[in-house]
């Protein structure tokens, strides 16, 4: 397994994901009732993603702790967010729901967010380095 050292700029990435997650998961665990009606998106459906990211938040956070990190947990952290934005742009586009303009406007927003937070653990990701593990 490859294993790396991670970066300061990965470990922050990591660990603004990992607030990120927690701060919208609670929000959107909590709240999901009043925000329903304001972005035109089912309650069940906010309250659900809410409850997803939180354990997500614990997962990056406890990466973000670690010096060394296995190089396969950073790709699979990179390629959730990349399926969160493909997601995020799919509730837009299927019209499985009829999100109000501030829905879309929030969607598109944590998208771009999501994004930009994936950027940052690329770039974080490549200025790692290998770490030799010591076999015996």
């Amino acid at each position: 397994m490859s294993t790396l050292i991670a970066s300061r700029l990965l470990r922050q990435a990591l660990a603004l994901d990992a607030a990120a997650c927690a701060g919208m998961g609670l929000a959107l665990a909590v709240l999901a009732a009043p925000l329903s009606p304001l972005l035109g998106l089912p309650a069940d459906f906010l309250r659900g993603a809410g409850l997803v990211l939180l354990p997500c938040a614990m997962a990056l956070g406890w990466l973000a702790s670690r010096r060394s990190l296995p190089r396969i947990a950073v790709l699979a952290v990179i390629g959730v967010n990349l399926i969160w934005i493909a997601d995020s742009l799919l509730v837009l586009i299927s019209g499985w729901f009829q999100p109000s303009g501030l829905g879309v406007g929030f969607v598109l927003a944590q998208a771009v967010a999501v994004g930009l937070v994936t950027q940052l653990e690329l770039i974080g990701l490549n200025r790692s380095t290998a770490a030799e593990l010591a076999q015996g």
